[in-house]
């Protein structure tokens, strides 16, 4: 089993991200951490092969957190899963050894992809340097193991959606209790309310949320959805 640490300062999306793992024949999730601190003694305690490092985090941004790491001694592999996407970022990720960089949202198949790859690097170089091959065919083979395609978008989702957002989505209107507003779904979950919007219209259309209309003493009516119990 490929151990995993999901770092991410937000609680629901790591939850959200580990169950994804889990989801991966193997991997599994042995530490979760919210905070650049928690990560590094996660790591320094041992038994972690794999980090899914979120960047932004409220002590150290994910690439710091690489820094110390190398700086330290500790080899564990990195893959960068955060919404940034500015080329400096991504540049810095690649030179302190990232092994992949994957942009929220993201679907689940997109981060099966790099996980199902990572492990394929992990049989390649264990068979490489147990046969002490050498020579430029057995790096190629290394370097050719962490190749992905792109992946496909979730089955029902339309193009520019993300089962995680979804998921993140679904999983604040199902803990409310009440019917909620774009804004306040927006604030909940750190999306924007155009993203929210986005979302909760075709979470609407699917069936899975029920619409209802606020009125106020003047101006449109606030639109307000809610939870529909499959």
């Amino acid at each position: 089993m490929i151990d995993v640490l999901v770092v991410d300062d937000d609680f629901r999306v790591a939850e959200i991200n580990a169950k994804y793992v889990g989801k991966v024949p193997g991997f599994r999730v042995t530490a979760r951490a919210h905070s650049a601190a928690q990560a590094l003694a996660a790591v320094e305690r041992g038994a972690i092969d794999l980090v899914l490092l979120d960047h932004y985090l409220p002590d150290q941004t994910g690439l710091e957190l690489v820094h110390r790491m190398r700086e330290q001694g500790h080899g564990t592999d990195v893959i960068m899963i955060t919404a940034a996407s500015d080329v400096t970022t991504v540049q810095q990720a690649m030179r302190l050894g990232a092994l992949h960089y994957l942009v929220k949202p993201f679907t689940f198949a997109a981060l099966r992809t790099r996980l199902d790859s990572y492990a394929a690097l992990r049989r390649t170089v264990d068979r490489v340097g147990g046969r002490g091959l050498t020579g430029q065919e057995q790096v190629d083979r290394i370097f050719g193991a962490l190749r992905t395609s792109p992946a496909p978008s979730a089955p029902g989702l339309p193009s520019g959606h993300s089962e995680p957002t979804t998921d993140l989505i679904c999983g604040v209107l199902h803990g409310a209790g009440q019917p909620l507003s774009a804004h306040e779904v927006a604030a909940r979950t750190g999306l924007s309310r155009s993203t929210a919007q986005r979302y909760l219209r075709h979470l609407e259309q699917a069936g899975r949320l029920r619409l209802s209309l606020k009125y106020g003493d003047t101006g449109r009516p606030e639109h307000r959805y809610a939870w529909v119990a499959p």
